[in-house]
């Protein structure tokens, strides 16, 4: 039952007050270079050279934000705020100067006249505000130029933040993408006694850039069957071109007030009457006209309420007088002279339901997330490290071995609640079961006797979508956080869209002096190339880091440790890390350990490093060649073609260099991780050949170990998209990255060895063969294969 009474008549002019000067203050960005409280007529000087933005989505967007101000105001609320059509920029813009957050934050921009010229003037120019609500913009945590992260981005906000209500502003075009429809499953997920509230408001205003909405076009009924199959209590408020405001206005408070109210006895009941069930979330749909309170019509075409409203409604203003006149009555329809004062300070009446300090939506700590963070109670990799008495005497399960670490995270994280594992219904499938031991998988849906670790309260976010789990994640690290997200590695790409743009935010956000670093976003690829022989050739790809390692080197990491204790290592260290995209590609499978504990840390340290005890180095002289590795079982390759050329070559000097940080490859001029010339020379010499087994497609490496003089004497060997159903031998074998294939390249490579070592080539050139005999005829690999140890 509602228990808030109406808007007051005054209530109504002072929020109608605010949104006029909000979508003023929008419009004036994508227009005015001058007069900006339009003193005098407007003239083709005071208009900017290029016209570029979005104002359809404005309106609307201003709309909630007055409304949200008042909420805030009324109720002591702390809210954030996702604005999904994040190309309304404008809008947000102007509600942060309105509430004096976006002067605090720039100098220069405050509210006055000389502050509004200022943000018209800077708005979408060459060295001013992006057109997108980028990191510059106070309040935001997603840019919003590719739409559908914003509902998840929302929900990730509020796990484990038990008093924030997150609103999320859907869009109508970004409803119809993949992410976006997927995301509104996450209520199943969403605990009310630990984690805060979603209220999604889905904005309809009915086209996209060029077409209609699909959900603006459905049916009523038919739009409330889909959001209450969702699991939604839908509230609707509905404008047409010609509803007075005040009309809007009430409808809005009334809506927003009873979502408030039942998201209030959703929480009651959780938190103090012991309630259990899954509860119904209200979620709002606004109904407005696209390009509100624009142009109705520009040279007999409508645009208000019509997709042309989309971008810029008034075009061509500055060449054509008729067009700067009904521009120039655009703007004072919103009648600035009563919503600003000589100086250009908004009036008293505009500012009256804008909340104060940190309750205001620019000033939202959680938008800024890194002033929340600290830093997980790690415990260091030894704590959990296997004990290694040689070189691949023995073998582990490296995720494993990790799971026993996150465990420990978890029980440590407990009370504080700043952790969070999202997986693809993989935890377990990736061997990292033992962090059920401390939390369960978070669940509000129904349970049968033979579910298992599903409940309430749970910090393992599992779900059958790659979208989500990478959304939930960005929303929880962007708000101050910590995570890591496991998928297959095949599938990982599912998301490169998606950590492209929360790439991008990370350097942009390095950028803005007032944001602090946020916690990282760590990836663990399990289950990989190497060792999907039985899935086959579909879940064969090791293509994401090749797609991460083209963004800015600011932001990106990738590491491959080749066994348990180098996979602590690496761990402990991206989670310690800020404002990094951190990939991490490891087997789930049982992986010989090569390292002791404090050599992994010594070599995760270095990066890449010579492993000495591989190799058959003379003192004193260059090697004859150099065979180096990354990942797991290319390494494990790497070293079996080692120990064949120190049993049957042991005249050649070789040197072992594996590399666990692949930017290491990289010039320190164009990675921070690079390796300075003299030190890449110190590991891999300045002119023997180099044999690289790499986890990964060859052309990567070929790619980034871009140094003078190494083109001609690098030869890597990868994934060359060559997979089936198979042995895992047989998956090296298709792709040339087997050890007898290793020791043919060392001997065709290595200086005046290709006559001397014919026979041993010739060995290992067989031994190929009989492998596919072998295979088709016993289903296994070869006894020296399967059976191989290092002989050290």
């Amino acid at each position: 039952m509602q228990t808030h009474p109406p808007l007051t008549d005054r209530e109504c002019a002072e929020l109608d007050a605010h949104w006029r000067a909000l979508n003023y203050l929008a419009a004036g960005q994508l227009y005015l270079r001058g007069n900006p409280l339009l003193r005098e007529e407007l003239r083709p000087e005071h208009i900017k050279p290029r016209l570029l933005g979005h104002w359809g989505t404005c309106p609307g967007l201003g709309l909630v934000y007055t409304h949200l101000n008042r909420v805030i105001d009324a109720r002591d609320l702390d809210v954030l705020c996702v604005w999904g059509p994040g190309h309304g920029a404008p809008a947000v813009l102007a509600g942060s100067w309105l509430e004096g957050t976006f002067g605090e934050f720039w100098p220069g921009m405050g509210r006055d006249e000389a502050g509004m010229a200022r943000l018209f003037e800077r708005f979408s120019s060459p060295g001013g505000l992006p057109s997108h609500t980028s990191p510059v913009v106070p309040g935001s945590i997603q840019e919003g130029g590719e739409l559908g992260h914003s509902l998840s981005h929302a929900y990730g906000a509020a796990l484990d933040n038990p008093d924030l209500v997150a609103v999320c502003v859907v869009g109508d075009g970004e409803a119809e993408t993949g992410p976006l429809a997927a995301s509104w499953h996450s209520n199943k997920f969403l605990d009310p006694v630990h984690d805060g509230a979603v209220l999604p408001v889905l904005h309809l205003n009915g086209y996209k850039i060029a077409n209609p909405t699909v959900l603006s076009r459905i049916p009523h009924e038919e739009l409330d069957a889909l959001l209450r199959g969702y699991g939604h209590e839908p509230l609707y408020v509905t404008a047409a071109p010609d509803t007075p405001p005040a009309e809007v206005h009430r409808a809005l408070a009334a809506a927003m007030d009873t979502a408030l109210e039942e998201i209030a006895a959703i929480r009651r009941a959780a938190r103090e009457e012991g309630a259990t069930g899954r509860p119904r979330w209200p979620a709002i749909v606004l109904r407005t006209p696209k390009g509100w309170t624009g142009p109705r019509e520009v040279d007999g075409d409508p645009v208000e309420d019509t997709w042309r409203s989309h971008q810029i409604p008034v075009k061509d203003v500055r060449d054509d007088p008729g067009r700067l006149r009904a521009l120039e009555r655009w703007l004072r329809s919103y009648r600035p002279e009563e919503l600003f004062d000589g100086s250009g300070r908004p009036l008293p009446g505009v500012l009256a339901h804008v909340p104060r300090g940190e309750r205001r939506l620019g000033a939202s700590k959680h938008a800024d997330g890194g002033r929340l963070r600290r830093p997980l109670p790690l415990r260091g990799p030894e704590a959990f490290a296997v004990p290694v008495d040689r070189p691949g005497a023995s073998s582990h399960e490296p995720t494993r071995v990790l799971g026993g670490m996150l465990r420990r995270i978890f029980e440590d994280t407990a009370q504080r609640r700043d952790f969070r594992l999202t997986a693809p219904d993989e935890a377990e499938s990736n061997h990292l079961q033992d962090v059920l031991e401390a939390t369960s998988r978070a669940w509000q849906g129904a349970s049968l006797e033979t579910d298992r670790n599903l409940g309430g309260g749970g910090r393992v976010m599992e779900v059958l979508s790659e979208h989500l789990c990478q959304g939930w994640l960005e929303g929880y690290t962007l708000t101050g956080r910590h995570g890591l997200f496991t998928s297959y590695e095949g599938f990982s790409t599912i998301v490169a869209s998606m950590v492209t743009q929360h790439a991008k935010w990370l350097q942009s956000a390095r950028e803005v002096p007032w944001r602090a670093p946020v916690p990282s976003l760590n990836y663990l690829l399990t289950s990989h190339v190497w060792r999907q022989d039985h899935n086959g050739f579909s879940h064969q790809d090791p293509g994401f880091v090749d797609h991460v390692l083209t963004k800015s080197p600011e932001v990106v990491r990738a590491y491959f440790p080749p066994d348990a204790n180098t996979l602590l290592c690496v761990a402990d260290h991206v989670l310690r890390t800020t404002d990094t995209v951190n990939v991490v590609v490891a087997g789930k499978q049982p992986c010989f350990d090569w390292l002791t504990p404090e050599q992994a840390r010594d070599h995760c340290e270095r990066g890449a490093g010579v492993w000495e005890w591989a190799g058959t180095e003379r003192p004193g002289r260059e090697p004859d060649v150099v065979l180096a590795c990354a990942g797991d079982v290319p390494t494990q390759e790497a070293l079996a073609a080692a120990s064949l050329l120190r049993e049957h070559l042991p005249e050649l000097a070789l040197r072992v260099v594996n590399v666990v940080d692949i930017a290491r490859l990289m010039p320190a001029s164009r990675h921070p991780h690079g390796l300075p010339d003299a030190e890449f020379e110190a590991v891999f010499t300045r002119d023997r050949p180099v044999v690289f087994a790499y986890h990964g497609y060859p052309w990567l490496v070929h790619r980034i170990a871009h140094r003078p003089g190494l083109h001609d004497r690098l030869h890597v060997r990868g994934y060359r998209e060559s997979g089936a159903t198979t042995t895992p031998f047989d998956m090296v074998v298709r792709n040339d990255l087997d050890r007898y294939r290793l020791v043919m390249d060392v001997i065709d490579r290595a200086p005046g060895f290709a006559e001397r070592a014919g026979g041993l080539r010739g060995s290992a050139r067989d031994a190929r063969e009989r492998h596919h005999g072998w295979i088709r005829e016993h289903g296994t690999d070869l006894p020296e294969v399967a059976d191989w140890r290092w002989p050290g």
